[in-house]
């Protein structure tokens, strides 16, 4: 008998088992070689990507702190209401007197030092921060506008310069080193003069107050820009 007439009845065949060639396992490695190189290049975008964002954080989380830094440590200009009643009764120390407005050429001999209204040049000077002496008769038209012209000794050391500028106004002012002054320290306003010995005396912030952008000057609200900047102007 034949094996076929010896398998029972109803008994299915087992398939045949299809052997892959040798081209079609090379075809199936290299797919498989090509997936893994792919799923690598991503895992290496990504990752860089995740690089160079974490760089541009912490860059400007770097940046942020040193603005803040620098933000904290520059010096804060201080603010004044302006348009003072100009009397300054209640501020010891302040003189008071009786000067005349005239615009005039050449050089003025005034009475005070630094002059504190009077004769003066028709351009004024540009309020600022100088690091050179100025002239009387273009500072005294400062004045005439409502500015305050705060002169320091030139041997007046940096810590109380710095701490000087911190408690002074960003306009009307004019700050200046100058020679032969009665005190380290001398604030001018139109007809109104200060001395102090320090930039901590309370009495430079009431001198301000009063006397800043007063009402009482000949030409209270006109510009302190826009004419004459002295030598040194920062």
């Amino acid at each position: 008998m034949t094996p076929a007439a010896d398998r029972p009845k109803n008994t299915p065949v087992p398939p045949a088992v299809k052997q892959q060639s040798v081209k079609q396992e090379r075809e199936v490695q290299r797919q498989a070689k090509v997936a893994a190189f792919k799923q690598a290049q991503k895992r290496k975008n990504r990752n860089r990507r995740i690089g160079i964002w974490a760089g541009v954080v912490g860059g400007v989380a770097v940046i942020a702190v040193l603005i803040t830094s620098v933000v904290l440590t520059l010096p804060k200009n201080a603010s004044y209401p302006g348009g003072g009643t100009g009397t300054g009764q209640d501020i010891a120390g302040v003189e008071l007197f009786q000067n005349t407005s005239e615009h005039v050429e050449g050089t003025v001999d005034y009475p005070q030092n630094p002059p504190a209204g009077g004769p003066h040049n028709q351009y004024w000077l540009n309020c600022g921060v100088y690091t050179e002496e100025q002239t009387n008769e273009n500072a005294v038209h400062s004045l005439e506008h409502g500015a305050i012209w705060v002169t320091y000794d030139p041997s007046l050391s940096d810590a109380e310069l710095t701490k000087l500028k911190e408690i002074l106004p960003t306009t009307y002012v004019v700050l200046s080193p100058k020679s032969d002054l009665p005190s380290p320290i001398v604030l001018s306003g139109w007809n109104s003069q200060l001395q102090v010995n320090n930039a901590s005396d309370a009495r430079i912030a009431d001198f301000f107050e009063e006397f800043w952008k007063s009402n009482n000057v000949p030409e209270p609200g006109a510009a302190c820009t826009g004419a004459i900047d002295g030598p040194g102007k920062v």
